[in-house]
């Protein structure tokens, strides 16, 4: 059974800094694709940041140059590193893992594992 567990998130003014982390347990499949979501309440989820198993990222425009996904050697934990935040940063966010073969887009069907979300605010 797949389990994905949000943590780091939290409260902090425009301008600093946040790292979340994502812990993975369960999921076994060599080739994937681990993303983070976030969503406000009446939006759509929306991607920010997505690795594969070769390492390669990709990001939201909205977020390039301030926002860096990575992941542990063992590959057991997510990681989003959150620089230069704005207050349109707010949102809940989301850990996510694709199914096999489903491919490393920043598009919320693709991805059929989830954490249940941490809060992050940032005020101006």
């Amino acid at each position: 059974q797949v389990q994905m567990v949000e943590s780091g998130g939290g409260s902090v003014q425009a301008g600093g800094s946040l790292r979340l982390s994502c812990t993975v347990s369960g999921y076994t499949y060599s080739s994937y694709c681990m993303g983070w979501f976030r969503q406000v309440p009446g939006k759509e989820r929306e991607g920010v940041a997505a690795i594969d198993n070769d390492g390669i990222t990709s990001y939201a425009d909205s977020v390039k140059g301030r926002f860096t996904i990575s992941q542990d050697n063992a590959k057991v934990t997510l990681y989003l590193q959150m620089n230069n935040l704005k207050p349109e940063d707010t949102a809940m966010y989301y850990c996510a893992a694709t199914r096999p073969g489903g491919y490393c887009y920043l598009v919320p069907a693709g991805y059929g594992y989830w954490g249940q979300g941490t809060q992050v605010t940032v005020s101006s």
